[in-house]
């Protein structure tokens, strides 16, 4: 059985979310599962691998979670691999990883740090609708 990658996003970011509804609709073969940076969970993962979990400005994606091989994929590199994971024509998306990281990287620093502002803020974090409950391992739902 194919593991399920973790995406682990900003949970008052209107962008975030966003990514997250269209992930969701899209994940027909039943690949991702998301939490919140703002979770336990999510607090837990990061502190293991010596990230600060108060960086809310990078999306990270878990892959072989609680594996030996487990390992985070940061910013454009787990988005990539997050709209990869839906296969289908969605694959084309993994083209971009031809491009340089630290031009991929720069415009993804650049949307996140002006993310608040051009999509919102949230007071809270969302709560997943009823059939995506299932996806979110952190404990919100």
């Amino acid at each position: 059985m194919r593991e399920k990658s973790i995406i682990l996003y900003d949970g008052v970011c209107g962008l975030c979310n966003r990514l997250n509804q269209f992930l969701l609709k899209r994940d027909h073969a039943d690949r991702l599962r998301f939490a919140s940076l703002q979770s336990n969970f999510a607090r837990e993962l990061l502190s293991r691998h010596r990230l600060n979990p108060e960086d809310l400005d990078t999306v990270y994606l878990v892959l072989n979670y609680g594996t030996p091989n487990e390992r985070l994929l940061a910013r454009s590199d787990a988005i990539l691999h997050a709209v990869t994971e839906l296969g289908g024509i969605w694959r084309v998306a993994g083209l971009t990883r031809f491009l340089p990281g630290i031009i991929r990287d720069g415009v993804y620093k650049l949307v996140a740090l002006n993310r608040y502002r051009i999509f919102g803020k949230l007071d809270g974090c969302m709560l997943p609708e009823p059939e995506y409950r299932s996806k979110f391992v952190d404990g919100s739902a």
